[in-house]
């Protein structure tokens, strides 16, 4: 029996932008998740927003105050990978159209709601069901050698293929995942690897993840899924909300619904740049 909160699923919306990704900014995405997450605060409905991103290299804020993160950066940007840092939290992930993010996007439900743990389960529990017609076990705990790794670090056969962070508002929070569905996943791993060689040269090696090339691995590598694993993982994701949707909820959360314009979005991404740049 699947442990998914119905409730919170019954008045879920899609917001589906996997095929919405002409916009060049790394943080424009992170920024309409900033914007609907204060619009759910203020008595929108709950969100999942499933996007991606042209090639980019999304940095954390640690990994920002290492004393090459400068150059490591310099070196991303001249190898076509534009960078910035983001506001949830986690370490350096790369970006691509073979990975596809995951953000839910829901009210507190009162002042002491700091359930950190039950919303990173959430999460989990949607991701594992998505990919439960693959037959495959769906595991969390950190995995050694990972990139941005966490205690809800996603594996399949003991490699990692997914990683899961937050950012919570005063009255509304953003869970993200970030899913490597296609692709090499041992290639993604060395350019992280790369990038601490370069931005944690001097720093202890206690101040950044030390990752190996062979700790990740794809949907597509992992699994039967087959081509076209990040539009079927997508599909198979709306599957398991829609199923889980009502009519009363979904006639409520629409009435609500309230979506920011182009330009709110890029000035909100010139907000996050200019607040977590390195000072």
């Amino acid at each position: 029996m699947s442990d998914i909160n119905h409730d919170v699923y019954g008045s879920m919306l899609i917001l589906d932008r996997m095929n919405e990704y002409t916009q060049q900014d790394p943080l424009y995405s992170f920024a309409l998740d900033e914007l609907l997450c204060k619009e759910t605060g203020r008595g929108g409905p709950p969100l999942c927003h499933i996007w991606r991103h042209p090639r980019s290299f999304i940095i954390g804020l640690r990994d920002s105050r290492l004393p090459g993160a400068a150059k490591a950066r310099a070196w991303l940007e001249q190898r076509g990978y534009p960078t910035a840092i983001r506001n949830s939290g986690g370490a350096a992930v790369p970006l691509d159209l073979g990975v596809v993010n995951l953000s839910l996007i829901m009210p507190k439900d009162g002042p002491g709601d700091e359930r950190f743990h039950g919303d990173f389960e959430r999460m989990y529990s949607l991701i594992r069901e998505a990919l439960a017609s693959t037959g495959c076990e769906v595991n969390k705990g950190e995995v050694a050698g990972a990139y941005c790794p966490g205690d809800f670090d996603l594996s399949i056969g003991g490699l990692k293929f997914c990683g899961i962070a937050q950012r919570r508002q005063a009255h509304a929070f953003v869970v993200q995942a970030f899913v490597v569905a296609e692709g090499s996943g041992r290639e993604r791993a060395q350019l992280v690897r790369d990038f601490y060689d370069l931005a944690g040269a001097g720093a202890d090696a206690a101040d950044y993840p030390l990752v190996e090339g062979g700790s990740t691995a794809s949907l597509e590598e992992l699994t039967d899924i087959g081509s076209k694993a990040s539009e079927k993982f997508a599909q198979a994701v709306k599957d398991v909300i829609r199923g889980r949707q009502t009519a009363e909820g979904m006639a409520a959360s629409a009435a609500r619904l309230v979506l920011p314009g182009s330009r709110e979005i890029h000035d909100m991404a010139e907000r996050l740049r200019l607040r977590y740049s390195p000072k």
